[in-house]
């Protein structure tokens, strides 16, 4: 009986880990096929940029902007989304009410859902004021280099430490946000990710600085995500992040 229960666990995990890899490797797939098709547009176009901000192409862009996001979130959020299944299996083998962790996961992505509509309104904003390039990074170098320094103070906030040791520690988040119910597993799911977007929104934001279709640039900002919350020395590649980060956003006034 304890084997096949064994077994059963690591079905499980083993199903959760590769939906996770298959749609992160499906957003990267999107990334790329997007990212092709700005560069044919932008390239007769020598004077100016395809008009992405206009209402049509809204949805477009809000698609572009989350798909992105889960792209970059998901890989760090496994943890978490492995902690409330495996908590949901225990309550299931009691035979207790259980709810399936597509729920957790789905508030998760309601909150960058929320996100990508702010990003969608940025970009607007950004476009009409011209202050975009054709591959959706900031134009002037000064906005680029204040958008750095924003960010490196950020990363020594209360706020980011806060919110860092929440998407940290998968066992004590579980422990002192519990919710029963389908409703308390969105709300949980969204609870965890409104602490994923207090943590890195900015990190999200130096995509305009960067380059929004910037492939490389998003690699390492999800990279260094993923670092921050999951590595035991993570609080340490914060820190050195954001000097990093700091140094850049100075050699960019520079340099202007």
């Amino acid at each position: 009986m304890r084997l096949a229960s064994a077994n059963l666990l690591r079905r499980e995990r083993v199903v959760i880990v590769l939906a996770l890899a298959g749609v992160t490797a499906i957003a990267w797939l999107y990334l790329f096929f997007v990212r092709d098709n700005m560069a044919d547009m932008a390239m007769p176009a020598m004077d100016g940029m395809p008009d992405m901000a206009m209402p049509f192409a809204a949805p477009w862009v809000f698609a572009m902007w989350w798909v992105m996001m889960l792209g970059m979130m998901l890989p760090s959020a496994a943890p978490m989304i492995l902690m409330f299944e495996a908590v949901q299996r225990r309550q299931r083998e009691r035979e207790r009410p259980y709810v399936p962790t597509a729920m957790f996961v789905a508030g998760y992505l309601v909150v960058w859902g929320g996100f990508s509509v702010a990003a969608t309104a940025a970009q607007w904003g950004l476009q009409q004021g011209a202050f975009l390039s054709p591959l959706l990074g900031l134009a002037s170098s000064t906005l680029g280099g204040l958008l750095f320094i924003l960010a490196a103070i950020y990363q020594f906030t209360p706020l980011k430490h806060a919110c860092l040791r929440q998407c940290r520690s998968p066992f004590a988040f579980v422990l002192n946000h519990w919710r029963d119910g389908w409703d308390g597993a969105l709300r949980m799911g969204a609870g965890h990710g409104l602490y994923c977007l207090g943590c890195c929104w900015v990190l999200m934001a130096l995509l305009f600085a960067v380059g929004v279709m910037n492939l490389l640039w998003v690699a390492a900002i999800a990279a260094f995500v993923f670092a921050e919350k999951l590595l035991p020395g993570g609080v340490w590649v914060g820190r050195i992040g954001g000097v990093a980060m700091a140094a850049f956003g100075v050699s960019l006034l520079v340099m202007r």
